[in-house]
This record gives structure tokens, C-alpha cells and sequence, in this order.
């Protein structure tokens, strides 16, 4: 199997690996800020989940 018709250029590898860098670095900030922002989401739905439990019981007690 061949990958390349043609050998590719150095600037060619040059971008090639820059796109590759820059794709693996802006994943990388995603997911470190996804793990940063989650204990506060998860405490809100924890909240919102007493909440309403908590209103099912008040309304089905009556």
C-alpha cells in the first residue's frame, strides 16, 4: 500500500505536525477545563435533585 503518490515537502511535514500539535493541545485544554467545571455542576444537579424530592414528599404527604 502506498500512503503518498509523492514524497511530501518539508513544509508539508512542517504543517502536518503543527495541525497535529495545535489539535492535541486545544483537546488537551478541553478536557482538563471539562474536569475543572464538573464538581460545581454536579453539586447543582445534587442540589436540584434534594430539591425536588424533597417537594415530592411535602405534596404527597398532604
Amino acid at each position: 500500500m502506498v500512503l503518498w503518490s509523492y514524497p511530501p515537502t518539508r513544509k508539508q511535514l512542517t504543517v502536518t505536525v503543527l495541525g497535529l500539535i495545535t489539535g492535541a493541545s486545544l483537546i488537551a485544554v478541553g478536557a482538563h477545563l471539562s474536569f475543572t467545571k464538573i464538581a460545581p455542576q454536579q453539586a447543582r444537579a445534587q442540589a436540584r435533585k434534594n430539591y425536588i424530592k424533597a417537594r415530592l414528599r411535602q405534596l404527597l404527604d398532604d
